[in-house]
């Protein structure tokens, strides 16, 4: 329609017209079909046609608007000022070229209530090239505006649990480091894994499962002030950031209170679960200084949680990134394939 689409029949009759020519019948249906609001006028800005939404979002009926002026139609005014505001249909008409709404544009909708609009106007040609009238595209605004929240929100949050992901976290860890450095406080990063999660997914099944990470999740979230963030890291682990803390039993404290809170059963689709899980403690500034580095040091403390009894809290020590480090380099060694020369036999 930006470049002047053919809305018009070979004899000129508009399109919203009850008689208009068989093979364009199409035309009139497609843009009835579509989510946009269409409108179209002619050089006398009278409306000669609109679709259903735009029936929807004016108010007006097409028997109503058709032969009425535009501005009786679609009258616009200025969010910000209240103003009338120009109707772009006019501009497409008068500059011969596409025509943007204005910046917070304001439908007055036959009913007196007010519709923020956007999108824009172009001029309708006829077979030799002249203007004959211009095509209105418009839409409801809060949709659009409401669909970006939505992606938004969808980029940062998890789908299942609806917690921050690790795109969130961090952000906030960032944000949080940063303020702890101004005002010298700690800044405490928990990493939790649920120890017997896999075998409840297979046995029962992936909506089982699901709604156990999501019950987890909501009780995990139940436990944190306003200023923490709990992250759903992947799979059954899940990530928290005690973003202000004054000592380091404050951290041990909370995760304390996750292993009680979480060892109550959950009753989930008619079966009765009791979950255990295990937690890593990393602190800044004790451990690290920086979210790269506060995050390795929780999971490895949280390994270390698992590989001595599970079910329990460990605060991240230099040791364990020694034999953390030990570790992967002795299953690194296994995993390299022998070369004949390291091979000896000693008889």
């Amino acid at each position: 329609m930006s470049n002047g689409a053919m809305l018009e029949g070979a004899t000129g009759t508009p399109l919203g017209s009850a008689s208009f020519p068989a093979e364009q019948r199409w035309a009139r249906a497609a843009l009835d079909a579509i989510s946009d609001a269409v409108l179209i006028i002619d050089l006398r800005g009278t409306v000669t046609y609109m679709n259903r939404e735009a029936e929807t979002l004016t108010g007006w009926s097409l028997r109503e608007a058709t032969g009425a002026p535009v501005s009786r139609v679609l009258p616009l005014v200025d969010g910000m000022t209240n103003r009338t505001a120009i109707i772009p249909g006019r501009r497409a008409i008068e500059q011969n070229r596409t025509a943007g709404f204005t910046l917070d544009c304001v439908l007055v909708r036959q009913d007196g209530s007010k519709l923020a609009i956007e999108d824009s106007a172009a001029p309708i040609r006829d077979r030799e090239g002249r203007v004959t009238g211009a095509v209105i595209v418009f839409r409801d605004a809060t949709r659009s505006q409401v669909m970006l929240e939505r992606m938004a929100h969808l980029a940062q949050h998890d789908p299942l649990t609806g917690l921050p992901n690790r795109a969130l976290l961090t952000e906030r860890l960032s944000r949080a480091l940063g303020l702890a450095r101004r005002h010298r406080h700690l800044v405490a990063l928990l990493y939790l894994d649920l120890d017997a999660f896999k075998p409840i997914n297979d046995s029962f099944g992936h909506a089982v499962g699901d709604s156990l990470l999501q019950a987890v999740a909501s009780r995990v979230q139940e436990c944190m002030r306003d200023i923490d963030t709990v992250c759903r890291q992947g799979g059954d682990e899940f990530v928290v950031l005690l973003a202000e803390i004054n000592r380091p039993e404050d951290a041990t404290r909370v995760a304390e209170k996750l292993l009680a809170v979480l060892g109550r059963p959950f009753c989930i689709h008619g079966n009765q679960f009791h979950v255990t899980l295990s937690i890593g403690i990393s602190l800044y500034p004790d451990d690290a200084d920086d979210a790269d580095a506060l995050m390795h040091n929780a999971d490895t403390a949280m390994y270390h949680a698992k590989r001595n009894g599970r079910n329990g809290h460990h605060c991240f020590t230099a040791e364990m990134h020694t034999g953390s480090l030990q570790s992967r380099r002795t299953e690194s060694g296994l995993q390299r394939p022998f070369q004949p020369s390291q091979l000896v036999l000693d008889f």
